[in-house]
């Protein structure tokens, strides 16, 4: 019995589905733990900025209509105020207060002359009993006033916001000392494959290195989820199992090989009627498996998605279905139908290509600058001549000459957005247009 043949947007659906039945819960963590997180909610000031009146300057604190008429001016010092002076301090007219840069203003002060325009030597531990003030400031110099950057309540930061080293000090600097985080889905990648090796290993006749392995963890990570175990197994149903029972918990289960159609179709064989297997009318990658399976010691059912085994596949399906679903599972996106769908631009082919009639293709490619200058890649792929961009255009060529075929793992690292040709088209030839889903900005 044949697995079977889906559309792509029938297969999305599936996908989908098993994302927006788990979505998972906001976390709130100490600001110094959220680096490289996304923010959950928008983010409101809890202070003004600043949040008291301060000193923008190390001088003295003063009232300005103690300088009258023409300098200089000598004033007695009173009090001492380094910066963290937690102290109220009164200023009386006719005084003069020492005060570093960020210390709170005195009352009744104003003005604070800084101290390369008195007669204090900068630098000097001990404040002076008098200073004598050379330069008059104007009057409010050298103050900033409570709120003056950010009132209480304003918004700081929107949700979504990746939280760098810069959006948290903002946060913090605001007064938040927790902050209300996205979920990073907790995924086991699993390679499957006797002939699958270590990388570095030396290989004997019919070994292959696992690059799926650390593919499926990149790819995961860079796309929100935070992988928790990455599991190589061979092509036995009952050391899969014991994988999947050995386990940490997790939200998701990703798989690569053993979906096809051969004789040791392990992850098939394992899953049984816990996934649901079929073909998508795409190239590459049309083996796909949707469903859940028991995980970890306590064996609580954890979706699964099912990937081919040849690199390619699990680098297009990957960014066509499986970066959509987590951004779902952790609200990235609201969870609403269609919300799996990547993002696309239009842009024209640099040459043409070959492309399945009846499927549709997903096939990595890179952008190509101005100056139009053609890469190796674009040798032999047929389609008619090269077509020379246009400025302000978005033009694209394959990553490499053989295309969409699925085992062109070492091309990859060249890819900056996977073309999206339509089945009925058959072929794109040079400067027509297509749907591409960027990789890079």
């Amino acid at each position: 019995m044949h697995d079977p043949t889906l559309s792509t947007m029938e297969h999305r659906d599936l996908v989908e589905a098993l994302a927006l039945s788990h979505v998972l819960p906001h976390e709130t963590l100490p600001a110094e733990e959220c680096l490289g997180r996304r923010l959950a909610v928008d983010l409101h000031s809890l202070i003004p900025l600043p949040p008291f009146t301060n000193s923008a300057m190390d001088g003295f604190a003063l009232r300005r209509e103690d300088l009258a008429g023409d300098g200089p001016w000598t004033l007695p010092v009173v009090a001492d105020i380094p910066a963290g002076d937690t102290r109220v301090h009164f200023l009386e007219a006719g005084q003069a207060m020492r005060i570093m840069t960020g210390s709170p203003l005195p009352e009744g002060a104003d003005t604070v002359v800084k101290v390369e325009h008195t007669d204090h030597a900068p630098g000097v531990a001990q404040a002076p009993d008098t200073v004598q003030v050379r330069v008059a400031p104007t009057h409010g110099a050298n103050v900033r006033v409570a709120g003056e950057a950010l009132e209480a309540g304003s918004q700081v930061l929107t949700a979504g916001r990746l939280l760098d080293g810069t959006a948290l000090a903002a946060a913090i600097s605001v007064g938040h000392g927790t902050l209300t985080v996205l979920p990073r889905p907790r995924v086991v990648v699993v390679s499957t494959g006797a002939e699958l090796r270590s990388a570095g290993e030396e290989l004997e006749r019919g070994q292959i290195p696992d690059s799926n392995g650390v593919l499926l963890r990149g790819l995961v990570e860079e796309a929100g989820g935070r992988v928790v175990a990455h599991l190589r197994t061979g092509d036995t149903p009952e050391e899969l199992r014991r994988a999947f029972d050995d386990a940490p918990d997790a939200d998701l289960v990703i798989t690569a090989g053993g979906i096809s159609a051969g004789a040791y179709e392990v992850v098939r064989l394992t899953l049984g009627t816990d996934a649901g297997f079929h073909h998508v009318a795409q190239q590459p990658g049309g083996p796909q498996g949707v469903g859940s399976t028991p995980v970890g010691a306590h064996r609580r059912e954890t979706p699964i998605i099912c990937l081919p085994g040849n690199p390619v596949s699990v680098f297009t399906t990957f960014h066509m279905y499986v970066a959509g679903a987590l951004a779902v599972m952790s609200g990235l996106v609201l969870p609403e139908r269609g919300a799996t769908v990547p993002s696309a631009v239009i842009a024209r082919a640099r040459v043409g290509w070959e492309s399945p009639e009846g499927k549709t293709q997903f096939i990595p490619l890179r952008f190509v600058d101005e100056a139009g200058a053609c890469s190796s890649a674009a040798a032999g792929l047929g389609g008619g001549e090269a077509v020379a961009p246009e400025a302000g255009a978005r033009w694209v060529e394959p990553v490499h000459p053989l295309g969409s075929k699925s085992h062109l793992v070492a091309s990859l690292a060249r890819a900056q957005g996977i073309g999206v040709v339509a089945p009925e088209r058959g072929a794109v030839e040079a400067g027509e247009e297509l749907a591409v889903v960027a990789l890079v900005g």
